[in-house]
């Protein structure tokens, strides 16, 4: 059939025009396709034939050490000179007895054998900035043999404020390479391991691992962002890593104020405040080491102010910090502050791996303080409850010590709401209990209804007074107290909002 539908259609002069020109338009698209696929692979044959093989004579530039083609922050000839040294030394062509006679000084303060703990431990940098950097050339200084650095930041001009190492020639090139150029002039025989990366709960597993099999005897938490910060004593707490944190050194200016203790004593810190809420909730409220400042803020200083009201119209702004999730404000910092941050902390690691016996001075009082209040405000549960026509026997309150310490120390600051005063604190209801506020729901189980926000700072004297005229009493907290007060405890609690808004 198609046989005999070609023959027809060539028979006539007019199909045979038309398969002429179909026949011609195949060839001539063909033609030109092929001539392209050519050309193509001639230019393609062409350009890999222009690219020479790279040798040591080759003109072409090479990366630099921070993955940069071009030689802007090319290393300089004294730094050139110290990066073959510490090759040499850290292969071995160094003078043990040159290395003692540097650490001479803690040699005679640690002891050989504390010294020689110290040499030969391997100690891990989380957050490179000002507490950082103080940190790791404090530890490098004193002999400590392996320090991983890990920092995703680059050196900024405003940086050089509290920066240990940085120049102005360092800005714009990663923070942990500028900390080991630097340091490498001092101590040659030390092995930097850098990591120009943001620590993460994903890579925790990756920049924690050990360093030629040797796991880390330290870790130092520099770091300024919550959640990287919270992610890694997490870890490090859950694994068993000895870890010591550094709390905010922010709008902080008095040097006297600043102490070494449990993150469960820290106080009168946004930092500190927002890392222990998380980490309660993760199960973790204590064995933490930290550094931290219990300066507390006061007018004509320096404040950490919430961004204006219409930045918040504008959009979201999580998208104008630099990385998710991270701070978005610029924290008002004084220099010398950073720094010694950075040396307490070391110094801290340099006395625990070197077994050198200390014992800090801190607020050793306060659990017992906070079990005093807790067991207060039980009582007062149950008077409250007796009162109702309940029975207050093996009345229970849903409030830890925890609690307590969180309302006490960040949200009333460690003074009563109504005078100011500092001792003899406890913590009672704000309002009047409502009818039926034990919950008997449960079979064999009493307990009220408490919350910590039903809950304020008073001095025990002015609690007395409260529980008699407002909480037994008929009066109302208007007939009480004044407009100074009331605005006070509605202060308290919109900054607690605005903590939890921010961080």
């Amino acid at each position: 059939m198609s046989a005999w539908f070609i023959s027809r259609i060539t028979a006539s002069h007019r199909g045979q025009l038309i398969t002429t020109a179909v026949v011609s338009g195949v060839i001539a698209a063909g033609a030109v396709i092929g001539f392209q696929t050519a050309r193509r692979k001639l230019k393609v044959h062409d350009l890999k034939a222009s690219i020479p093989d790279i040798s040591q004579e080759h003109v072409a530039t090479k990366l630099t050490e921070y993955g940069a083609a071009a030689d802007v922050f090319a290393p300089s000839k004294e730094d050139e000179h110290s990066m073959a040294l510490a090759v040499r030394a850290r292969q071995g062509d160094y003078d043990d007895d040159l290395i003692l006679e540097q650490l001479a000084r803690n040699r005679v303060f640690l002891g050989d054998e504390g010294l020689s703990k110290l040499r030969s431990s391997f100690i891990i940098v989380v957050g490179c900035g000002g507490v950082g950097s103080h940190c790791a050339a404090a530890l490098a200084r004193s002999g400590v043999s392996k320090i991983r650095l890990i920092d995703f930041d680059q050196v900024t001009l405003s940086s050089l404020n509290r920066h240990a190492l940085a120049t102005l020639s360092d800005v714009g090139t990663p923070k942990v390479h500028c900390i080991r150029r630097r340091l490498e002039q001092v101590v040659p025989w030390t092995h930097f391991d850098c990591r120009n990366e943001l620590f993460s709960k994903k890579t925790a597993d990756h920049q924690l691992a050990p360093l030629d099999g040797h796991a880390p005897d330290f870790v130092i938490d520099a770091i300024d962002n919550i959640e990287s910060k919270v992610a890694l004593l997490h870890y490090c707490h859950s694994h068993e890593i000895p870890v010591i944190s550094s709390m905010g050194a922010g709008c902080k200016s008095d040097p006297t104020r600043i102490l070494i203790g449990d993150i469960s004593a820290s106080t009168d810190d946004p930092l500190s405040k927002s890392t222990r809420r998380k980490l309660r909730a993760l199960g973790v409220k204590d064995g933490i080491p930290v550094v931290f400042s219990s300066e507390k803020t006061g007018p004509g200083k320096a404040q950490l102010l919430p961004l204006p009201e219409e930045e918040y119209k504008k959009g979201s702004v999580g998208e104008l910090g630099v990385l998710p999730d991270f701070r978005v404000r610029i924290l008002p910092v004084l220099g010398t502050m950073p720094a010694i941050f950075g040396l307490a902390v070391a110094n801290h690691v340099i006395l625990e791996i070197s077994d050198y016996p200390h014992e800090y001075l801190t607020s050793k009082a306060r659990d017992k303080m906070y079990d005093g209040i807790l067991g207060s405000l039980l009582g007062l549960e149950e008077r409250l409850a007796r009162s109702q026509g309940e029975d207050a026997l093996g009345l229970r309150i849903p409030i830890t010590q925890d609690d307590v310490g969180y309302l006490v120390d960040d949200v009333y600051r460690g003074r009563s709401v109504i005078s100011g005063l500092s001792t003899r604190l406890c913590l009672t209801r704000w309002k009047k209990p409502d009818a039926g506020f034990v919950d008997k729901r449960t079979p064999g189980q009493k307990n009220t209804l408490l919350q910590p926000k039903d809950l304020v700072c008073m001095t025990k004297e002015e609690a007395a007074e409260h529980e008699k005229e407002v909480l037994k009493g008929d009066k109302k907290l208007e007939d009480l107290y004044d407009t100074k007060v009331l605005d006070a405890v509605d202060e308290r609690l919109r900054k607690e909002e605005l903590f939890e808004r921010f961080y």
